[in-house]
């Protein structure tokens, strides 16, 4: 990871981390290093763009706009949109390069820059750091466009429209008869999602589909699942989901009200596909977060996995190399390699729905044979993630409560996205979890890293 881009993106503060002049810097240097790519004599570079619903949204999209056609790029505007249908729009249309403008699962007062490359994919770390360096004053000053060679922007809505209708193709059976509860946390799927499952004939009832700017994933969505939780159950729905606020994560609800990981849904769904010949490998894409009763339920299926680092960046990259079909994170970023290039929640609510339905089942009992271990999750905030993770008496005790955790195990990482640390403990006892919890923030106060 560079210095302003993470495993997802630039995030941070809008206008204290990431500010409208590192927009438009950004755009001016991509839009010079991408004209650049088609020779001087080679038609303008085209750029699309989407953003979710915080209010700093907008001031970002200008401000990259202006840089993009300051370098001679066009800039085609999808407006309010996920960053699945930007990945997927990229591709299928052939651009250049995407930007989707979104913090995703983070409050409204932070946002992020994602760069996805012209075949749909997170941007390489190479082009990261140009930028980065572009940033930094440490590359020279690049040229402006004159004349005829400065960019334009076209609307491009139509872009929005054309991934709906592909969401809505992908449906293979009618989900008439079924009562689903979507959230859609206030952010860029807030009207998607209704559309797609009105089509695919479902009775719909949602919740967190005002946005304001402000209220995106406040309360809401794939990290605030309680309010899907009791839609579910006082309306005594079928199902529910749940996504964050640009639309790549999703969590489910189960009839009775229970909640449904990242690491259900990716059991279910490679059971499904390996019982109808689509699990490529016979194997599944996972990261270090991932349960163990997860490779558990795999085993008694006969379904192998892999395990990448913390991001669906790297669990893509497996699946490319490897040819796999499904992988994902236990957060719900779930990648179907055959349909989409990241990870896509209305796709995998979709595919769930397949699922469930295709078996003539209730999703609790495709859930059933998977048994989760106790598992704690705690973010941090330090004064230095890097430091604290790798410092000394840190690991030392993570090592020792490890030892006490009867075959569980400690993952103390540092955020990509966030100046956090994030402490993920697992064993047979919560009780357990929570006092190695406790040990470790005990040596992060003492040696003053925690904030």
């Amino acid at each position: 990871m560079g210095k302003y881009f993470g495993t997802d993106g630039f995030r941070g503060e809008a206008n204290k981390v990431l500010t409208a002049d590192h927009a438009y810097k950004v755009g001016r240097f991509l839009g010079w290093y991408l004209c650049g790519q088609k020779g001087a004599d080679g038609q303008p570079a085209r750029v699309v763009i989407g953003k979710d619903t915080r209010r700093s949204s907008y001031m970002f999209e200008y401000s990259l706009i202006a840089g993009l056609t300051a370098s001679g790029a066009d800039a085609y505007t999808m407006h309010v949109t996920t960053t699945p249908s930007v990945a997927y729009v990229t591709r299928v249309d052939r651009f250049d390069c995407g930007i989707m403008i979104s913090a995703s699962h983070n409050p409204y007062y932070d946002n992020g820059i994602k760069l996805i490359n012209g075949q749909g994919e997170k941007m390489s770390e190479e082009v990261c750091l140009l930028i980065e360096d572009y940033i930094d004053g440490v590359t020279p000053e690049i040229p402006f466009a004159e004349k005829d060679r400065i960019g334009k922007t076209v609307d491009f809505s139509s872009g929005r429209n054309r991934y709906i209708g592909h969401l809505i193709s992908l449906g293979l059976y009618s989900f008439r008869g079924k009562k689903v509860g979507l959230d859609c946390a206030n952010g860029s799927g807030w009207d998607i999602a209704k559309a797609v499952f009105d089509a695919l004939g479902a009775t719909t009832y949602v919740i967190n589909a005002q946005p304001d700017g402000l209220n995106i994933n406040d309360n809401a969505g794939s990290t605030h699942i309680e309010g899907l939780q009791k839609l579910v159950a006082d309306k005594k729905l079928d199902v529910g989901f749940a996504y964050d606020g640009d639309a790549d994560r999703c969590l489910c609800v189960d009839e009775n009200a229970n909640i449904v990981t990242g690491d259900h849904i990716l059991y279910l769904c490679a059971k499904y596909m390996k019982d109808n010949g689509e699990l490529l490998n016979n194997k599944v894409v996972t990261t270090v977060m991932s349960n163990c009763g997860l490779y558990k339920a795999f085993g008694a299926e006969g379904i192998d996995y892999a395990k990448t680092p913390v991001g669906d960046k790297f669990v893509h990259e497996y699946m490319m190399k490897h040819g796999c079909r499904l992988g994902g994170e236990q957060s719900g970023h779930i990648i179907f390699s055959k349909y989409s290039t990241t990870g896509d929640g209305i796709l995998t609510s979709l595919k769930v729905m397949e699922a469930l339905i295709a078996q003539k089942t209730t999703l609790s009992k495709l859930c059933k044979p998977l048994k989760l271990f106790p598992q704690t999750l705690i973010n941090l905030s330090v004064t230095d993630k890097y430091q604290a993770v790798s410092d000394a008496a840190v690991k030392s005790a993570v090592r020792k409560a490890e030892k006490s955790l009867q075959g569980g195990r400690i993952l103390l990482r540092a955020s990509g996205t966030e100046p956090l640390v994030r402490l993920m403990v697992e064993s047979p006892s919560e009780q357990l979890n929570e006092s190695s919890c406790a040990e470790i923030i005990s040596t992060l106060r003492q040696h003053g890293y925690l904030n």
